[in-house]
């Protein structure tokens, strides 16, 4: 049986992924566009940072958030004084680390269906009349609906696993930061933990199955329904 505190850990990483998730997405397709669209100076320094995430450590991560959000730190100090705002210590910094940690996956699906897309088809549509805005809503958006449905549902799983940035920046406080992996973590400090710490590494191995299968299923349903067949 899965006690209450599992439960709660279970909540709280949904909450942390789903929000994660939610707040950069308009970011991850705005970014995949400029850099799939535009040509400008220090593009490839964008691209650069975005990905950062994937090559350094986890913990370096949490790190720089720690000496960026941080209460001393230049946004983070910024945000206390003016709103009394922090992120550190509490969910919403985990949030931040784990969309941290997950953007780069979630910038490279919609790039990808950003670069499969016939740029011939957007510009029809501008000779026709339409406006830039239009197009990328009415055309674009829809081909690539399943790059964003993909890195989303990726992304959601990265954020659900995510351990070092958000144990770095907003340590390990139960029922506030203790994520799935963090309270693994825990468990595995703690003798005579070993049943607890398996019900986590299952719960944790069901939800990213689950995460991968329905990236695949709403791939596949889009895709059906751009190309016309019946879903």
């Amino acid at each position: 049986m899965i006690s209450d505190i599992e439960i709660e850990v279970l909540r709280l990483s949904l909450k942390i992924a789903g929000w994660a998730v939610l707040c950069s997405l308009p970011f991850a397709v705005g970014i995949s566009f400029l850099l799939s669209r535009r040509r400008f100076p220090g593009r490839f320094l964008l691209d650069g940072i975005v990905h950062l995430p994937l090559v350094i450590p986890p913990v370096a991560v949490g790190y720089i958030l720690l000496l960026v959000l941080g209460r001393q730190g230049v946004v983070g100090g910024w945000l206390y004084d003016v709103f009394g705002v922090t992120l550190v210590f509490s969910w919403q910094g985990a949030a931040v680390a784990a969309a941290v940690m997950a953007f780069p996956l979630m910038v490279r699906a919609i790039r990808l269906s950003l670069d499969s897309v016939d740029q011939k088809i957007e510009a029809a549509a501008q000779t026709l009349g339409a406006s830039p805005l239009r197009v990328f809503l009415t055309i674009t958006l829809p081909l690539i609906a399943p790059g964003i449905l993909t890195g989303t549902v990726l992304a959601f799983a990265r954020a659900l696993g995510e351990f070092g940035a958000t144990i770095t920046f907003v340590s390990n406080i139960a029922g506030e930061t203790r994520t799935l992996p963090i309270a693994l973590y825990t468990l595995l400090q703690a003798p005579g933990s070993e049943d607890a710490a398996l019900r986590i590494v299952g719960i944790s191995i069901a939800l990213a199955l689950l995460a991968l299968l329905a990236s695949e299923l709403l791939a596949r349903r889009v895709a059906r329904r751009l190309s016309g067949e019946p879903s």
